[in-house]
């Protein structure tokens, strides 16, 4: 059992007296090793975790049932916890896991970079590593797209699109339109384009933007025609966030005749879509098109790293950052590039081809959604939706009145608003609870439940998935609810 006291201030005051370093050096604060963190119980991980990160958070895994895992290992499709269960990561970590858990050539690629002490942090000189992934971006990305900026997170990746188009386009054009329901980062020069009431609490963000519907060609054209500040337009590909929301081929083709004719940059956020999850590299390539800046992360990590990256033409990064006097307006950051996270993406991008992890997510992807709506069709009171593209779904549910008997209908649809969610979250924990699969929700359509298994899914996975999902739907929402109710108390 380990020891962990709580610390008053009096104790904390001694500690940092006693502990100040001197000649014979400084003394160990009561620090948990490895092992520890490793052997910890679910209680001291939950006493922890209360303590030191996020005690709100807590109560939404509670709700979920989420809060009684410990999870002790991860393979391919799977996550293992301390009593040997394995769950059927459907989850993904929002698209992060497009090679599974622990591919083993990641792994081996991995191992070796460490076991000949090879360089992470070289800032002072050029980076082989750092200079074959965007090589490797550059090639893989069509039309202009190869010159990359590589940094740790989408948000990161996001920001530096943002940047390299406002400095490109000039003080004059650097207003940006961004979509409703648009999810593209949590750091404040992209939380201005997050449209979420919630993530923007009451900062003061950005005002050098305007929103238009998603999808909307003639909201954007107008917009267009009535600010001419406007230089940037930032859309998600597929918005994942929105409830897994889509846009036809056709408005990504005007949209892109129109960038041209207005003399306006089109940024492509392809955070969660890309690296093949659409069933192409970028989602964008399905409507034949290109834009003037992308972004990628999540899955671009090989499930072991945070790395990103932004990719835009020659022309446009020269225009921003191409001269000696503006060329470290945006260099690199300090982890941006290294070393480990660098060959673990390199690996993973070649892992991509050679095991047409790109074929199998638009093949996975199309079976799922066929039986997806053979259960939409058995059960219409229940299955709103399914929509998506490859290995990226969105299954929405009907709002919870709709699912109940006519006669108290009207009664709870006044609090469809309120309850929105609760019926996936209903169903979500029953799936992990008595069938051991994991699923995710979205941010702004709560009654979506998030479909993003790792690329490697294929058929059986897909059929034990849909198995644990029928015979949830099949207990009918009475006895959903009532199981979910009896979980709390148990």
């Amino acid at each position: 059992m380990l020891d962990m006291p709580t610390k008053t201030v009096a104790e904390e005051d001694t500690r940092t007296m006693s502990e100040t370093p001197t000649l014979a050096g400084t003394n160990k604060p009561a620090l948990l090793g490895v092992e520890e963190a490793k052997s910890m119980s679910l209680k001291q991980m939950t006493d922890l975790f209360k303590t030191h990160l996020n005690p709100g958070q807590y109560h939404f895994m509670k709700l979920l049932g989420f809060h009684k895992v410990k999870i002790e290992r991860a393979e391919g499709m799977y996550y293992i916890d301390d009593k040997g269960r394995k769950i059927l990561d459907f989850f993904g970590g929002f698209g992060s896991l497009a090679f599974g858990h622990n591919h083993p050539r990641i792994l081996k690629a991995r191992k070796q970079f460490q076991d000949e002490n090879r360089h992470e942090i070289a800032m002072a000189f050029l980076s082989q590593y750092a200079s074959a992934l965007a090589h490797n971006l550059a090639t893989i990305s069509p039309g202009n797209l190869n010159m990359v900026f590589l940094g740790s997170s989408g948000s990161e990746a996001m920001e530096a699109a943002i940047k390299v188009a406002e400095q490109a386009q000039g003080p004059q054009r650097s207003k940006v339109l961004y979509a409703e329901n648009s999810f593209h980062g949590k750091t404040k020069g992209v939380l201005s384009l997050t449209d979420s009431p919630l993530y923007r609490s009451e900062f003061n963000l950005v005002n050098n933007v305007a929103k238009v519907p998603f999808g909307n060609i003639d909201a954007i054209r107008t917009a267009l025609n009535n600010d001419p500040e406007i230089g940037i337009i930032c859309l998600e590909t597929i918005q994942g966030g929105g409830g897994i929301i889509q846009a036809p081929v056709e408005f990504w083709q005007q949209l892109r005749a129109l960038c041209d004719e207005k003399n306006v940059l089109w940024i492509a956020d392809e955070v969660q879509c890309g690296l093949g999850r659409s069933g192409r590299f970028y989602a964008f390539e399905h409507a034949g098109v290109v834009p003037d800046v992308t972004a990628l992360a999540k899955s671009l990590g090989g499930g072991k790293c945070a790395m990103a990256a932004m990719i835009t033409t020659t022309e446009i990064y020269m225009k921003a950052y191409g001269k000696p006097a503006n060329a470290m307006i945006h260099a690199a950051a300090t982890f941006g590039g290294i070393g480990e996270a660098c060959i673990t993406s390199i690996e993973g991008l070649n892992i991509l081809y050679d095991e047409d992890l790109i074929g199998n997510a638009a093949r996975s992807g199309d079976y799922m959604l066929q039986e997806l709506n053979r259960l939409k069709e058995k059960y219409p009171k229940i299955i709103k939706d399914v929509r998506g593209q490859g290995l990226m779904i969105g299954l929405e549910l009907q709002d919870f009145s709709q699912t109940l008997p006519f006669a108290i209908k009207p009664a709870v649809s006044l609090l469809d608003a309120k309850l929105k969610g609760s019926l996936s979250g209903f169903i979500g924990a029953a799936l992990l609870r008595d069938h051991d699969v994991l699923v995710a929700f979205t941010e702004y359509n709560r009654n979506v439940i998030r479909l993003e298994p790792p690329l490697i899914a294929e058929k059986q996975h897909v059929d034990q998935f849909i198995a644990a999902l029928d015979s949830v739907l099949g207990e009918g929402v009475v006895k959903i609810v009532t199981k979910f109710l009896k979980s709390q108390v148990s």
